[in-house]
């Protein structure tokens, strides 16, 4: 290859990023006014780019190559301009999936026409009243990745805003150091903004966002009410009230009107797994629990392999990162081996997360089993299915399969899908999902398959606690295009 050659892709390739860098720069105002004069949220498969920075809305559609193909902006600013233009209500419009079927299928068809065809549901929807007021009952890992979630989508119009949050109280500096944590986290990184703290009237100021820090030692201590706090969704990550007696307690408080718990709940309570079986929730349902981080990653990759292939037994095996439960250096612990160093030690220990599939997915009751191995690591696990399928199949076949899922389905907020052979948890910090299945790991010998999905048992658990709240408050967006 010549100097002149090698000059003259130097030259291109860098003509070519700059380019696209001053594209995305163009995409951000627009984006922005979208989200906050009408609330549409602009996603690339599935990845939202409000306050995203150039450099990550540019990432969004390089990651796209993986799963469906090259996407560039160049691809999705026009429609994004489009978009733009049309009288679009409360939704969520996926440019990625647009730009990718207008290539694939709009061979001929006038741009315009085919993306006001993709977004036609969306037209003139109508603006939704005041947002629904939700309390964060403790303030621990979930609790904040919670608050962080509820502050990025605060918005003029309906949707979710966070009133309160209720700790007890420990030194006289709790607010400021209540604070700090949520405004500096080890694995999440900084906070995406602006935190202040309102010493005289024990409050966070977040974005804007009034948060009261309410301090008590037990839920029939509260009446919300005196902080203008009414019709309240209130979000449990406490983890120590875990049936209708003790989560109950939240409902005799004036203001609160709905309970989530953020845990498996025992008894009769409902354990929801979104996209799997939030269809059953309705109006009469109080007290709702979010089932566990494991539970929500592998239902739903388990709902669609039974669909498509019958799953006769299975076994669930969990690496999971160490939590807050598990002692730093060997000590005392009521529970066999968690008393040794959870960051020397692979530790086992049992997990009811196969069981509690059924709660959800009560076709496969009695055919799962499961345990879970902690590893030193703080964030994202990986969940091993072992399934044994009536059906026989090829790695290929399932693999295509769950990535069409991934894209095409009522679950791809739910499963994700890379193809990565040099993937790794940390790749997974901050992910989404409930789960991305790893294609490049899966082991299939006849009707005998091992599939592999990891997930962020922070981040996507907490996004999928969100989206329960989202449909109590009714506010879980239309998403377009529509599959199907």
């Amino acid at each position: 290859m010549s100097v002149e050659t090698i000059k003259a892709l130097q030259a291109d390739h860098f003509g070519r990023w700059k380019n696209r860098e001053a594209i995305a720069e163009s995409m951000i105002p627009l984006i922005g006014a979208l989200y906050r004069e009408r609330n549409v949220v602009t996603t690339v498969f599935g990845r939202a780019l409000v306050n995203r920075s150039v450099i990550q809305i540019l990432k969004y559609h390089r990651r796209v190559r993986m799963i469906a193909g090259d996407l560039s902006v160049v691809d999705t600013f026009p429609i994004l301009e489009i978009v733009n233009s049309l009288n679009l209500g409360p939704c969520q419009v996926d440019l990625g999936k647009i730009a990718i079927d207008y290539r694939e299928h709009g061979a001929g068809q006038d741009l315009r026409a085919f993306v006001e065809k993709a977004v036609q549901p969306g037209v003139g929807l109508a603006q939704q009243g005041e947002p629904r007021d939700v309390v964060l009952y403790g303030f621990g890992r979930i609790g904040r990745i919670l608050a962080r979630l509820l502050i990025e989508k605060a918005s003029n119009h309906g949707g979710l805003r966070l009133r309160a949050i209720v700790v007890r109280k420990t030194t006289d500096d709790d607010l400021q150091k209540r604070a700090s944590l949520l405004r500096r986290d080890s694995i999440h990184g900084p906070f995406e903004g602006t935190i202040a703290v309102d010493e005289e009237n024990d409050a966070i100021i977040a974005n804007g966002n009034f948060i009261k820090v309410i301090y008590a030692g037990k839920p029939e201590d509260i009446d919300y009410t005196q902080y203008g706090i009414d019709n309240a969704l209130l979000i449990d990550n406490t983890g120590k009230l875990k049936d209708s007696e003790g989560l109950g307690r939240h409902l005799t408080c004036a203001g609160v009107s709905r309970v989530i718990l953020t845990a498996p709940a025992k008894g009769d309570i409902k354990n929801i797994v979104y996209g799997v079986n939030n269809d059953t929730i309705t109006d009469a349902d109080t007290i709702l629990s979010a089932a566990s981080c494991t539970t929500n990653a592998i239902t739903p990759v388990l709902k669609v392999m039974n669909e498509q292939y019958g799953i006769l037994a299975g076994h669930v095996e969990t690496v999971h990162s160490f939590t807050n439960d598990q002692n730093l250096i060997d000590n005392y612990h009521k529970a066999d081996r968690r008393g040794r160093s959870a960051v020397l030690n692979m530790v086992i220990t049992e997990t009811g997360a196969a069981k509690a599939v059924a709660k959800a997915l009560p076709e496969l009751l009695g055919k799962l089993t499961g345990n879970s191995i902690r590893v030193p690591t703080p964030n994202v696990s990986m969940a091993i299915l072992s399934l044994t399928l009536e059906k026989s199949a090829s790695k290929e076949e399932i693999n295509e399969y769950l990535r069409n899922v991934s894209l095409h389905s009522n679950l791809q907020e739910q499963i994700d899908y890379t193809n990565s052979t040099e993937a790794v948890s940390s790749d997974f910090i901050g992910s989404r999902s409930a789960g991305v299945y790893d294609a490049q790991a899966t082991i299939v010998n006849g009707n005998r398959a091992n599939l592999y999905v990891w997930y962020d048992n922070e981040m996507g658990y907490s996004c999928q606690v969100m989206r329960i709240a989202e449909q109590i408050a009714g506010t879980h967006y239309l998403a377009l295009p529509q599959e199907g």
